[in-house]
């Protein structure tokens, strides 16, 4: 069989690829690695990083201070380190508070609309009783009374309609 290729690799091919690997694809792995955690990682978690995370994390260094015996922290500094720990108990307590005054404003401004509109209400079916608009028709009958004076002012005797005096 002329022209098969033997199935042995060549000596020479083999420490090529080991080459390869160990002086490329290796520090190519680890480069991409450092970039992932140096760059990517860490714009991550800083944009996760806020104020509050920052402030929260003073008395975990406080205290890692404090326990490291080299270094003497004077107690104004660890009382600092508590009130910093308990702003979230602080902060929680504020809102709560803004929040159950912001309830009592919205209730006084629901039952002031209320009102309004019960007033507003009341100002229409005033002004409906008032009918200003459906006068009488100017050439309508008028009912007579029972009892009718004259036109004169005369002292006469009283005219009722279907009676008789005697």
């Amino acid at each position: 069989m002329k022209g098969a290729q033997p199935t042995r690799m060549r000596s020479g091919s083999m420490w090529k690829t080991l080459w390869r690997r160990w002086t490329i694809d290796k520090p190519a792995l680890l480069g991409d690695w450092l970039w992932d955690v140096f760059v990517v990682q860490l714009a991550a978690f800083l944009d996760r990083l806020t104020l509050r995370r920052i402030i929260a994390f003073v008395p975990v260094i406080v205290l890692g201070l404090a326990y490291y015996h080299s270094i003497p922290i004077p107690p104004e500094l660890m009382l600092v380190g508590d009130i910093l720990a308990y702003i979230d108990i602080f902060s929680v307590l504020l809102l709560v508070g803004i929040l159950s005054r912001v309830s009592t404003i919205l209730f006084m401004i629901k039952q002031a609309s209320t009102q309004l509109g019960r007033l507003a209400n009341g100002f229409t079916t005033a002004a409906r009783r008032l009918n200003g608009r459906h006068r009488r028709e100017r050439g309508a009958r008028v009912r007579r009374r029972l009892t009718e004076r004259s036109n004169k002012e005369s002292a006469g005797p009283a005219i009722v309609i279907g009676m008789a005096w005697a």
